[in-house]
């Protein structure tokens, strides 16, 4: 981190980040939960998201106006860093922990963007300075564009030693380039004030053409009116393109809502899918169970005739067995006569025999 870095926010939390290769799933970065921190930089009022495990920087991500911090769970959240070609996801320990760590993300991208807004309106305004004196000054452009190649090679993660020293030759850069714009903007101003003495003695020598100058004053006038109107037209589209920025922030939340319901219905289409092709099987079960079903009625009604038939030939056998219980009777009866008859008659033979 460099002298003028402060941290201004700390919490802890498991670090991971996305497979390079699938871009799905996440690689664990610390084995345990870590320190993240919030860094701002004074110097180049930016500011920075740290997280060092032992001797190894494992984020050094630069937050900038386009990046959003998203919870994907209760307690997970990721932003994807552009620079660092990854995207970076944090675990914690409780949802208040994310919830504060989310805030504070949007206050700190807030930050920045303001950072960016008031850098590029100073730009704008060096380079009406510069346009009104007639002179060039190509070298503040030049330290611009070095800064902002610096920054982009800050973004790969490597050891501290190594980040250390690259932070200072950076800024002994930043210092020798400032130095280098300081003498330049010296001897500007002393043109300057050379030309504003020569501006003096011109007017001096030029009072016949206070007319002229009166017009030419009205004239500026009239260009400072039109500067301003077009200042209130800018800041108009400023306001509307931050307008559209929000309604595209809620827009990419609603097609992340869409795609998840997609995959949801998508799921619900695949089980149905998988259900329509037990159909023709059921149905095929469902026609043997009535091929049988009817062969089974038929056998039914085949016993049901059967069963008729026996009541029929069960009853005949029952007036049968009456009639002939009828006749066993009788003849019963006539058997007991003979009987008698012949015990009597054997009687009188025995009777007869004794009496001879």
């Amino acid at each position: 981190m460099e002298m003028g870095e402060q941290p201004i926010f700390t919490t802890r939390a498991h670090v991971f980040q996305i497979d390079p290769t699938t871009k799905k799933n996440w690689v664990p970065a610390s084995k345990q939960a870590v320190t993240v921190s919030y860094f701002y930089d004074s110097t180049r009022n930016s500011y920075r998201i740290i997280s060092v495990d032992g001797s190894k920087v494992i984020i050094n991500s630069t937050i900038t106006p386009n990046m959003t911090f998203t919870k994907t769970s209760q307690k997970f959240g990721q932003w994807a860093d552009s620079r660092a070609n990854t995207v970076f996801g944090l675990g914690f320990a409780s949802e208040q922990q994310l919830a504060k760590f989310a805030e504070k993300f949007l206050e700190v991208k807030e930050a920045a963007k303001l950072a960016r807004d008031k850098s590029q309106d100073k730009m704008e305004t060096s380079s009406n300075h510069s346009q009104e004196s007639g002179r060039d000054t190509p070298s503040s452009t030049q330290a611009s564009s070095i800064n902002g190649t610096d920054d982009e090679k800050i973004s790969h993660v490597g050891p501290v030693d190594a980040l250390l020293k690259s932070e200072n030759d950076r800024l002994k850069t930043a210092v020798e380039q400032s130095n280098t714009n300081a003498k330049k903007w010296e001897t500007e101003l002393q043109t300057l004030r050379e030309s504003n003495a020569r501006l003096v003695e011109a007017l001096k020598e030029s009072t016949n053409n206070v007319e002229t100058w009166k017009k030419q004053l009205a004239t500026c006038k009239e260009e400072s009116n039109q500067l301003r109107e077009k200042i209130t037209e800018l800041e108009a589209q400023c306001e509307a393109a931050n307008q559209e920025k929000e309604k595209n922030a809620q827009l990419t939340e609603r097609v992340q809502e869409l795609e998840s319901e997609l995959q949801e219905k998508e799921q619900e289409l695949e089980n149905l899918r998988k259900q329509a092709e037990i159909i023709p099987q059921l149905m095929e079960e469902c026609d043997t169970m009535t091929q049988k079903l009817e062969v089974a009625e038929m056998k039914n009604k085949d016993l049901e005739d059967r069963i008729e038939s026996l009541q029929a030939d069960i009853d005949d056998n029952h007036d049968k067995q009456g009639h002939l219980r009828v006749e066993l009777k009788k003849f019963m009866d006539v058997l007991d006569g003979k009987i008698d008859e012949l015990h009597e008659f054997r009687q009188g033979l025995s009777k007869l025999g004794v009496d001879n």
